[in-house]
């Protein structure tokens, strides 16, 4: 059962009353036939772009693609993209077309695209499904339109494309299509590093993300090598099981869906093969891996063009997931004030998730996360103070009483938060006041 928006089905109208062959597209139809909300809805029609816009004279369209074909309609709020049938010429950076040809037949249109999930067309006269797509969607399977070699070479993106699918969807890639992927993986070099990072993104959040990762660490490591190292790296601790790669993708499974979390899981033990020491005991030390890892971290994310405010929140994240932290009410102050509430919060997912992918040694590591969150809580929802903003003596108090301003006053603030966070003092003005006064005997 296909479920078309009002505003899709009038505009599918619209263009065949017009004389026009109409379906919708790709990423709607599929998703339709695994019962999920389409997030984007994309028509294909025999309509050229100008044609397209004299169609929808009355509405507002965007020129998205225009000379690719492409033309957005809004219709009550609702962005289509609609596209006239293509044909695509040689790809000689695998990335885009050098030419684009408009046709009227929508199975030239098909062919040229990417996995036979993505190949299907519909219409209320029905499916325009040429290469077994439903099939395929039936069996979980994805499968590359023709052949595989050919289109990883269009569009090299396909590949990571088709493992991001798999993460997402828990489909199987088929044979060919899977032994391809890894055959042309290096074009992957060709591709920019925004495109790799979007899709990337999409892979990490993905529900089936720690098998594929697994499968497919050739992959991540054509655009993440430094992830070489730590595939089959044993870790010779009674707290892990796992090699570091394989701890590093467990902890990933065991995350929760959030982006940032993810993001530093995956690089939160990278520096551990470059620090490892055998000790006398027989185990593995792995000392000052959370920085060498937070290197790592900040060096690839800026390669992949990721927005600073990410960087550092996962550089930091990656920095303190191994520090040890006492599950008590002072230490919650401490590192409220130190992180503030909402890096904190994606720590203690980090630790929590790092500590679930261990040895049941490491139990106990992951019941003092816990008890630290409810901690950690407790002290928001008392409103406890463990910050500068939340002190009841401000500067200009400070200042009133002779403290001299710039370096001074900061430490004297500092050393009063302490106070507070430790209980020597009470959040109060005339406790604080009279606790500097002591401080200047």
């Amino acid at each position: 059962m296909i479920n078309i928006p009002k505003q899709v089905s009038q505009a599918l109208l619209m263009l065949e009353k017009e004389g026009y062959d109409a379906y919708i597209v790709g990423g709607c139809v599929r998703d339709n036939l695994i019962e999920k909300v389409p997030s984007d809805w994309d028509i294909t029609t025999s309509a050229e772009p100008n044609q397209i816009m004299r169609v929808f004279d009355g509405y507002k369209t965007v020129e998205t693609g225009i000379q690719h074909g492409t033309v957005t309609v809004i219709i009550n709020h609702c962005h289509i993209e609609i596209t006239t049938f293509r044909l695509e010429g040689k790809y000689t950076d695998n990335r885009r077309p050098d030419i684009v040809e408009f046709t009227k037949n929508i199975e030239d249109d098909l062919k040229r695209r990417d996995f036979t999930m993505n190949a299907i067309a519909y219409n209320e006269k029905g499916f325009v499904d040429l290469f077994g797509g439903r099939e395929d969607i039936e069996s979980k399977i994805i499968r590359a339109v023709g052949d595989p070699q050919e289109r990883f070479r269009e569009d090299a993106l396909r590949i990571l494309r088709a493992i991001r699918f798999s993460a997402c969807l828990g489909f199987d890639i088929e044979e060919n299509t899977r032994r391809a992927i890894f055959e042309t993986k290096e074009l992957l070099k060709n591709i920019s590093a925004e495109r790799i990072g979007a899709e990337f993104n999409k892979l990490l959040m993905g529900e089936y993300a720690e098998k594929v990762l697994n499968e497919y660490a050739e992959i991540i490591r054509v655009f993440i090598p430094e992830i070489g190292d730590s595939i089959g790296y044993a870790q010779n601790t009674k707290n892990h099981i796992y090699d570091v790669w394989h701890h590093i993708t467990k902890a990933i499974g065991k995350s929760e869906n959030n982006l940032t979390v993810r993001l530093s899981l995956f690089f939160h033990d990278l520096g551990k093969p470059k620090c490892m020491v055998m000790g006398t005991d027989g185990c593995a030390h792995f000392g000052g891996h959370p920085r060498l890892g937070a290197e790592i971290a900040e060096t690839v994310l800026k390669r992949l063009r990721y927005d600073t405010r990410t960087i550092k929140e996962v550089e930091r994240l990656v920095f303190y997931h191994d520090t040890i932290i006492q599950p008590d009410e002072k230490n919650a102050k401490f590192w409220l004030g130190k992180l503030g509430y909402h890096t904190l919060l994606n720590l203690i997912k980090v630790r929590k998730a790092d500590n679930l992918a261990k040895s049941s040694a490491a139990q106990y590591r992951f019941d003092e996360v816990v008890r630290f969150e409810k901690i950690v809580n407790k002290v928001i929802n008392d409103r406890s103070c463990y910050s500068l903003s939340q002190l009841k003596v401000s500067g200009s108090d400070l200042i009133k009483q002779g403290c001299s301003p710039g370096k001074e006053l900061g430490e004297i603030l500092e050393k009063l938060l302490n106070m507070v966070i430790s209980g020597d003092c009470d959040n109060n003005k005339k406790a604080l006041l009279d606790a500097y006064k002591n401080m200047k005997k």
